[in-house]
């Protein structure tokens, strides 16, 4: 059998990952590989940390305030302003607001209640 695993004359290692042999059969290896990997990073797996209402409506909060130039974005490091994003993910929130009215614990009122007038307020500075 060849080796799965050579390396050629310009110096690059080359590794047969495929899950099945020339011949169709599973070769133990590359699953075994697979659950070294996920053993040693398991967190790429699982959140940080547990995902809930008001962890939702912040994430939406500071999309909008990236949007409105009020901090960088984190995928750029610029500080670029999109209002029309801004208002849109601003609106969403509030259609959030209005779905949820009546099914939200007193905190998270208060959290929406607050986001949206400092949102509303900040863009309304941003438009002139």
């Amino acid at each position: 059998m060849v080796s799965d695993n050579h390396e050629d004359s310009s110096g690059f290692k080359v590794s047969d990952k495929r899950r099945f042999d020339n011949e169709g059969r599973e070769r133990g290896e590359v699953e075994s590989k697979r659950n070294e990997d996920a053993e040693k990073n398991p967190s790429s797996a699982s959140p940080a940390h547990e995902i809930d209402f008001s962890t939702f409506v912040l994430s939406l909060a500071t999309s909008a305030q990236v949007h409105l130039g009020m901090i960088p974005n984190p995928a750029t490091g610029k500080q670029d302003s999109d209002p029309v994003l801004a208002k849109q993910t601003i609106d969403i929130i509030g259609i959030l607001e209005e779905k949820t009215r009546g099914n939200l614990s007193e905190d998270e009122k208060k959290l929406i209640d607050h986001l949206l007038y400092d949102l509303r307020i900040q863009y309304l500075q941003h438009k002139k």
